[in-house]
Order: C-alpha cells, then structure tokens, then sequence
C-alpha cells in the first residue's frame, strides 16, 4: 500500500492511496479460502470446494468485503502516521472503476480528503478576572409573592353584598336548552359550576349571565359556532333556560400561619424564608447565566485558533434554516429578525455566530479532555431527574421513555459537559463579587441575551 500526502493546507490534507491488484487478488483468495475450509457445497467433500466454484459462488461478495477493509485500513493509516484528529468524516473518492469487481492487473487507488481538528493550547485560567452579580430578592418582592400564593389559594364562598355577577365569578345552575323549541341530547344539566369571563361555554353564553343574582332565572340566546364539535349543532340558534342557584366569588386566603401550612410551611415566618429561598436561588440562575456568557466572551477573545470549514458550515446551515422557518412565518417576527438587514448581511451575521459556537465548543471539549472531565452515569440520572420535574402528571411517561430509548440520555452529554467544564474553570478564574438589585441583576441578563 502506497499512501502520498498530495495537499497540506491547514488543516485540509488531501492523500492518494494506491494498493497494488496482485496484494489486492491475494486477500480475496486468502478469504476465499479461509471460507471454503469451513463450507459445506453439494458434491464436495466439507472443505474441499475449489477455488473456482468458491469464485463464482462467493467472489463478488468477497471482493466487496476486502476492498471496503483495505480502504478502511489505508484511511485509517494515513490519518495516524500524521497524527491528525479528524473533524468530521473522511471524504473517499474512488479513482479505479471497479464496478465491476477486481479486473487482474488493475491497482486499486483513491484519494482521502480529510479537515483536521486544530491544536488547541488552553490559556491559563488562574488569570482570568471575572466578575459575579449578587442580589438579594426585596421585601416588597417577597411579600408580592405571598399574596399571589394566597391568591392561588383562595376559597369560593357566597357572594354576601347585594350586587350581580361578575367576571370571575362562579355560578352554580341549572339549564336547559333548546333548539327551534325542542330540547336537543346533552343540552341541560343541574348544579353546574361555571366561571365567568372563562370562556368555557358557547360564545355570548357567559356573557349574558353577567349581572344575575342568586334565584334569579334568565333566557341566554345564542348561536353555536360553524366549526362546532356535533355536526348536528353546528351553526344552530338555541335557547337555554338557566336558573342560578348561587353565586360564589374567590376570595384569597389571609396571608397567616394557616394559610402557610396549607401550601406545605410550618407557619408564615416559614412560607417567608421559602419564597426568599426560591426567589434568590433564580436570581443565582441569572448571575450564573451572566458570568457564563462573560467567560465564553474573554475566552473566545483569548483563543485564536483555525476552524474546520466543515464544522462551520454545518453549524451554520443548521442555525440558517432555523432562521429561513421564522422568516417564512408572521411579518412582525421578520421584521424583528431582519432589523433592516439584507439576507446576506444576515448571513454574515450567523456566520460569525457559528464560528463563535465551533470555536468555543472545541475549546472546551478540549479543557475536558486534558482534566480528564466526563460525564458521569450519575450525571445522566440526575439529567433525566430534572427532565421528569418539568412533566408533573406524566413522571412515568417520560422516565419509560428513557427507560426504552437509553440512545436518547446522549442529548444531555453535551450541555452536562459544557456545564461541568465551565464551573471547573470558574473554580480557577479570579471572580469578584458585587451587590446589585435585582432590577440591575434582570437588566445586565437582557443585555448578555441581546448579546447572543
């Protein structure tokens, strides 16, 4: 096997391999044979089919399998004498015809397109200086959450003023309706809770009970929709009778040691520190988010290296055809996108953000490597955890789907690692921390979204 570097440009190496026909001829007749020796054919004693008949019974088949490990061997080859790390797929190009088998005397060539990764040498991170955004959730914030807590948590009781209903509030009654004077199936029911201002009912239904008081009985008209689920109802004018039985309004839970129990606190000083808790953990989330999307920026500045045109391009076709699906959808979504901007001033754009993402990607694919940093089977378990939290109701669901597609935990290897390389060069950065309000905390996060 004869393998020559003919391109070594960057990180492209063009190589044509030529293996000569007789070594070629030689390993098909070596496999031929190793297969005859355990063959049974009819008429032959086991092992003792010629070579001929084993040929033209077996010969194609074999000269595919040699000729796809040859290519296999001399690519393999060609990429570890030069030490070079592919960054996508070998390209190979047939130079012989050989569809129709191994003609005698014919050599097999082809040529090896490859695009290496670069050699990356990470800076060092005890230099980094960083700065991390702490804020502490205000009083008013707290207390705002624990009425709407108290809010979600209120009562329906009956209405005691003398007024009529309104939006929001719950009716209980009876009804019954009629079409063209006649009743029609599923058209009347008793004792039937419906909040106004929901819009659960036919259109113009709830609408006309706004106003009724507890005994009152009252003639709603209405039309039901064209679209409407029974055919046989569709488009139709009805009439229903409805007599309101009682009239119940939601009124929130004082914000006390009872209310805090019932939604799982020992008392209210309790519910208190909870939301404090809950609110600064999601300001943690912001500051985190901030001083991540700061390091990428100082390390991308810090790290020149080359980039595989390959890698590139496919990032970027990927980012521009979610871009092209958004262009093609609502004109105010195209407006927001294009700001003015041509197609290919947009697609210089993108282009910069894919060259961002490869070249942080690899940089810190590559800080893994060297820290031996990996993703560990407890990580993908608690992946899956928080994966399981964000589909109350249906936990069983989504962990039987892990449990029978285990190919699908890859999607989390690469956000998992990202994460665990990021908080180990936090660990060795320079980070100061400064107090800030939670306005000034949201603001710097909308400005590091806009950046992105």
């Amino acid at each position: 096997m004869q393998i020559t570097e003919t391109l070594a440009d960057g990180l492209k190496h063009d190589f044509r391999v030529v293996v000569p026909a007789e070594d070629l001829h030689a390993e098909v007749d070596r496999k031929l044979a190793e297969y005859g020796a355990g063959m049974r054919l009819p008429g032959f004693r086991p092992g003792k089919a010629p070579m001929k008949i084993l040929r033209q019974r077996f010969g194609r088949a074999v000269e595919g399998e040699i000729l796809e490990a040859t290519i296999n061997r001399g690519t393999q080859q060609a990429i570890e004498e030069r030490g070079l790390k592919p960054a996508v797929m070998p390209q190979i190009d047939m130079v012989s015809d050989l569809d129709n088998g191994l003609p005698a005397g014919v050599d097999l060539e082809y040529t090896i397109s490859v695009e290496a990764l670069p050699e990356i040498e990470p800076i060092d991170f005890g230099t980094l200086e960083l700065e991390r955004l702490e804020a502490d959730p205000a009083e008013e914030t707290v207390e705002e959450e624990i009425g709407r807590i108290a809010g979600a948590t209120a009562d329906l009781v009956a209405v005691e003023e003398d007024r009529g209903a309104a939006e929001g509030d719950t009716l209980m009654i009876d009804f019954e309706g009629k079409i063209d004077g006649e009743a029609f199936a599923g058209g009347a029911a008793e004792d039937y809770e419906i909040e106004l201002g929901t819009g659960e009912f036919i259109p113009g239904f709830e609408d006309q009970l706004v106003g009724v008081r507890a005994g009152e009985s009252r003639d709603v008209e209405v039309s039901f929709p064209e679209d409407y689920g029974a055919a046989h109802l569709a488009g139709k004018a009805a009439v229903f009778s409805v007599e309101v039985k009682q009239v119940q309004e939601r009124r929130a839970a004082d914000p006390d040691d009872e209310m805090a129990k019932r939604v799982g606190f020992d008392n209210l000083e309790a519910l208190r520190q909870g939301v404090a808790d809950r609110i600064k953990g999601q300001y943690a989330d912001v500051s985190r988010m901030i001083v991540k999307r700061n390091l990428f920026d100082r390390l991308e500045e810090l790290h020149d290296f080359p980039l595989p045109e390959s890698m590139v391009m496919q990032e970027f076709e990927s980012i521009w055809g979610e871009i092209e699906q958004r262009l093609e959808g609502a004109e105010d979504e195209d407006d927001e996108i294009r700001e003015g901007k041509t197609d290919d001033e947009l697609k210089d754009e993108y282009r910069k953000v894919a060259e961002r993402r490869i070249r942080l990607g690899l940089l810190l694919a590559e800080v893994g490597r060297q820290n031996n940093i990996e993703v560990s089977e407890e990580d993908l378990q608690r992946a899956v955890f928080t994966q399981v939290q964000r589909f109350p109701g249906q936990e069983h669901v989504v962990l039987d789907f892990y449990r029978k597609n285990p190919s699908a935990l890859s999607q989390f290897d690469g956000p998992i690692l990202e994460n665990k390389v990021v908080d180990f060069i936090l660990e060795l950065a320079d980070i100061t921390t400064r107090k800030v309000s939670a306005d000034e905390l949201i603001a710097a996060s909308e400005g590091a979204a806009e950046e992105e």
